[in-house]
């Protein structure tokens, strides 16, 4: 019967697996808080999943996690027939955030008809502070406008939030938004910024709960920044991404805000234009070493702050750091007075992800997520997207003194069922060794794994 149930559950779960594994990085506690993957899917530990994917194409160039899932947006995926045009269509995927297995595509639809046909119309996807799904294009040097729409997330159809005015520095391209408070304006009020690409502007546009949306700096939409990081530059190159920073719950002004562009490191800045803090004074050994990619988020952990920053693109193999540059991300405390210099960096995660360029976009999606371990001790869930090269989901808890993952619990969650039998069939079949899947302690990933942990599952 044993035996009946084991070649039943093979052959379901290869059939269905997503083939996500781990990193297989056994990562030091830090000051009495440690770090787990609990699985990737990237060029450099399952290529031959990540190469068959969808969103492993240059145009699905951001991603956001919530609510345990995964949402990564594409312009222009699908080629759509009617009558006798050929339409193109905007799509996002929506995946398992425990695991990173596809369940299903999302159509992008406004008003009933396909939405998509324009360079980059999916460029950013996003969840607000509330939960709301929104998407937003690109908006070029000739749009006036930048649009945003939230996003029913089970059928894909779309509602228009706002064109939001781009006022007179509108010859100007914005590649990608942050959003901070309720999109809805039903709950609290919103605030939505981009960083001008090749110029010295940033734009923000504000609306009160229940209010109209207007210009978000004394009711200007656009404002010119002169200080920058390093000192030489004049503008933020291309494809640059800002990040407003949650001052305090239920505080949903972002008056703190990142900007991070493709010649400069992450620097802090407020809304009136000055600069807060940068990398100046941070340790050399923790500065990007490619400042080419752009990404950045903060959050916090047992009463502690913490900052998150790509130091590296897809520029391989370093022979002077022994380290390969490929899309990894630095996990840091942040010093005294919550400033960038005295951080102390806790991880660089992953080892590795992809060394293959993405034709220049630029952005590293990662956002975190807020919850309890199986103790009921507070945890933070880390998600990261590099286009074209990767993904990987991190939890991040305090240090109990035990080794991560109990006998059986492959993937970390705190359960033993059937997601670890997936992942044991992930690890065979990718030719990955995690001493978390080897456990009948043979030194090797195998059928005999899968029996142990059924017979663990039917204890």
């Amino acid at each position: 019967m044993k035996k009946l149930l084991l070649i039943s559950l093979i052959a379901l779960f290869c059939g269905i697996s997503a083939w996500a594994v781990t990193d297989g990085v056994k990562y030091e506690a830090v000051n009495g808080l440690k770090i787990q993957n609990l699985w990737i899917q990237d060029r450099a530990h399952t290529l031959e999943t990540w190469s068959n994917q969808p969103y492993n194409n240059t145009y699905a160039r951001t991603a956001v996690m919530h609510d345990g899932y995964i949402y990564i947006t594409r312009s222009n995926a699908n080629a759509v027939i009617i009558g006798t045009d050929t339409l193109s269509q905007s799509v996002i995927y929506k995946l398992d955030a425990t695991n990173g297995e596809f369940i299903k595509e999302l159509p992008l639809t406004l008003d009933g008809e396909i939405y998509g046909g324009t360079t980059l119309s999916a460029n950013t996807v996003g969840v607000d502070n509330f939960g709301h799904l929104y998407v937003a294009p690109y908006s070029s040097n000739l749009n006036t406008v930048q649009t945003v729409y939230l996003v029913d997330k089970e059928t894909g159809e779309m509602t228009l939030v706002e064109n939001l005015d781009k006022g007179d520095a509108f010859e100007v391209r914005c590649d990608y938004i942050d959003v901070m408070g309720d999109l809805t304006l039903e709950q609290a009020e919103c605030n939505i910024m981009a960083a001008g690409a090749s110029t010295e502007y940033i734009y923000r546009w504000h609306a009160d709960q229940g209010g109209e949306w207007e210009g978000g700096f004394d009711g200007d939409p656009y404002l010119a920044i002169l200080e920058f990081y390093p000192e030489t530059l004049t503008n933020w190159g291309t494809a640059p991404v800002i990040k407003m920073v949650l001052n305090g719950e239920g505080d949903y002004s972002g008056e703190l805000f990142y900007v991070d562009g493709f010649t400069a490191a992450p620097a802090l800045y407020d809304v009136t234009g000055s600069m807060r803090d940068n990398f100046e004074n941070v340790d050399p050994e923790f500065a990007p070493w490619d400042v080419g990619a752009n990404g950045v988020c903060e959050f916090t952990l047992d009463g502690r702050s913490f900052v998150v920053y790509v130091i590296a693109q897809y520029t391989g193999y370093d022979e002077k750091t022994n380290t390969n540059r490929s899309c990894q991300v630095n996990i840091c405390e942040l010093g005294e007075g919550m400033t960038l210099a005295g951080m102390q960096r806790y991880w660089m995660v992953p080892d590795e992800l992809g060394t293959t360029s993405d034709s220049g976009t630029r952005v590293e999606s990662m956002n975190v997520e807020y919850g309890t371990d199986a103790n009921g001790n507070p945890m933070v869930t880390l998600f990261i997207y590099k286009c074209y090269n990767g993904m990987a989901v991190y939890r991040i808890s305090l240090d109990d003194g035990e080794e991560p993952g109990l006998p059986g619990d492959v993937n970390g969650d705190g359960t033993v069922n059937i997601t670890d039998i997936n992942m044991v069939i992930n690890m065979i079949l990718s030719g990955t060794y995690n001493e978390l899947g080897d456990l009948n302690g043979d030194g090797a990933v195998n059928i005999g794994d899968i029996n142990a942990l059924i017979a663990i599952i039917l204890k």
